[in-house]
Parts: C-alpha cells; structure tokens; sequence
C-alpha cells in the first residue's frame, strides 16, 4: 500500500515538475510562441480542424442543407461492402501509389544528385527544366495532343508511320491502357517540390564530411551517397517522401483531365474522384468525409512506414 502512495506520489511531482519546466520554457520563449502563433492559428483552422470535422461527419448522413444526422459506422460498411466503385478505385489508387511513389522518389534524388554536380547558371537551368512540367498549366494540353486516339495523335502517327500498329487505339478510352497511361503521366509530372527540397539538401551538406569519410574508407561515389549524402539530408528525405507520399494518393487530375469522370468502366477512377463525385457532385458530405478518412489513415500509415524504413539510412 505504501509502494503505491509512493508511486502515485512521485508520478504527481514528476508531472508537477514537467508543467513547471513547460511553463518556464514558453516564458522563456515567449517570442519565438509569438511568432510562430499566426501560422499555428492558421494550420489549425484550415487543416487539424477540418480534418477533425471530416472524421466526425463520416459518422452522420449530410447533405449540407440539413442537419447531419449520426448513423455509426453505416456509411463505413456500406463503402467495403457495397460499394464496388470504391473497391476498384481503392484498387487504382493503391496500384498507382506503389508504382508512382517510390519511382517518382527515386527520380526525384537521382537528378537532384546529378544536377548538383554542375554549378551555377547551368545548375539553375537544368533544375528549371526538370521542374518545369509539374508547375505547367498546359501539361494535360500536350497529353490529350500525344494521346489523340486517331491517326492525326502523335503517338499514334508515330507507332503507324513505322508500322508497329494497323490502325489508331483509343488511348484514353480503352479499358486496359488507361492506368498504365494515367501513370506514366503522372510520373512526367513527379519531379515536384520533392524535387527541390533534395536539390537545397544537397547544396547545404558540409563538404569536409566527404574529407573525414575518405580517411574513414570510403573510396566511390556510391559509398560516399549512402554514408554521407543521405544521413546528411534526413530531413530532406523525410520531407520528400511526405509529399511524394499526398501526391500519389491524392492523385485526381491527371484522370479527370485526360480519362474522364468517370473513365470507362472506372479504370482510371481513383479514391479521390470518388470522394469528388460524393462530395461535390451528388453533396453527400457525411458518406464522402467516410472516404476522405478512408484516404487519410492510408496516407498516415504509409507515411509511418515509409519514415522507419528512412531512419536506417546509412546504418
């Protein structure tokens, strides 16, 4: 009795001493609070709490214009259960996801590493031209141009022209050609803000590491990016697979600009033109918030996962 008054005891001074040490330390830091409180307001509105808002909605029928009303885990069961265009779009979205993401990664650090090893206006140039296709607006103009499902496409021209092909193929409009299309779309459209991260990671790590492991043994390039040019971008790293992460999830465009929504018999359908079909087409916001917390927890788990397997790089 008196080993668990004394436990009890000591866990309250313990945290006692904890709150005491936190409020010393915001005290202390009070300016640093200050300014990063705008942003911390804003993250919260506009982000933690929408997100909170959609879990909570997925557990009520909504349809904006009356009050939602709690139906438990209905809307859950009937998205596994009945919902078959769920079930292939989960599919594509997961099949998407695990070609484009770690590819698309790869990429992103193999011509951040190769542009780094050039300097100045040739560096900003080539960095420029990589980057270019995932902020251009005209992307999926020049797609449905190559993917033109007659003669005139350029792809089709092409495959004709030296006869690899009797006559045109719908691209985008059949069945079994679509997603592996959608992909190599969307990896042409990968090297993103990853991309850059790993470029400014790269141009910030200490070059006297590379000194100290060549007397430590290291003797070529490839020992030289696994024990010193990744450990020494971690936080690069980390970053990237987060965004390559959201972008090969949350992918949505690039099938609704060049497949359709829907696409035929939903081949190029993905867990996020389901949740905007829900959401803002039919404004069934307790069933599309279901799917949005559906697409959030893989996106969490996967990142988790991802982020253990960056933590033994280099060991």
């Amino acid at each position: 009795m008196a080993t668990k008054k004394a436990k009890t005891t000591e866990g309250a001074i313990s945290f006692a001493d904890k709150l005491r040490t936190l409020r010393y330390e915001m005290k202390k830091n009070k300016v640093s609070y200050a300014m990063v409180a705008p942003y911390f307001i804003l993250f919260f509105l506009f982000t933690v709490l929408p997100v909170l808002m959609s879990i909570i909605l997925s557990f009520t029928s909504f349809n904006v214009l009356e009050m939602p009303e709690f139906v438990g885990w209905k809307n859950y069961i009937k998205l596994f259960l009945e919902d078959d265009i769920f079930i292939v779009s989960l599919k594509n979205t997961i099949i998407f996801a695990a070609i484009t993401g770690p590819i698309s990664y790869m990429l992103c650090l193999l011509f951040a590493w190769i542009i780094n090893e050039y300097k100045g206006k040739v560096r900003a140039f080539l960095t420029l031209i990589f980057y270019a296709p995932s902020i251009c607006g005209n992307a999926y103009v020049v797609w449905n141009l190559i993917l033109t499902g007659d003669r005139y496409g350029y792809l089709n021209g092409l495959l004709l022209k030296y006869e690899f092909i009797n006559e045109a193929i719908l691209w985008l409009k059949t069945e079994k050609f679509i997603l592996p299309v959608l992909i190599i779309v969307q990896l042409w459209l990968s090297l993103g803000t990853g991309f850059l991260a790993f470029i400014a990671g790269l141009q910030t790590i200490d070059k006297s590491l590379y000194e100290a492991a060549a007397i430590d043994g290291v003797k070529n390039r490839w020992q030289e990016l696994w024990f010193v040019t990744l450990p020494a971008m971690k936080p690069q790293l980390m970053f990237g697979a987060v965004m390559q992460i959201t972008q090969s999830f949350a992918v949505a465009d690039v099938s609704i600009y060049l497949a359709g929504n829907p696409s035929v018999n939903y081949a190029g359908a993905t867990v996020v033109t389901h949740l905007i079909d829900y959401g803002s087409t039919r404004f069934e916001m307790g069933y599309a918030s279901a799917i949005a917390t559906i697409l959030f927890l893989l996106m969490v788990g996967t990142n988790k996962l991802v982020q253990r397997v960056l933590r033994r790089v280099g060991e």
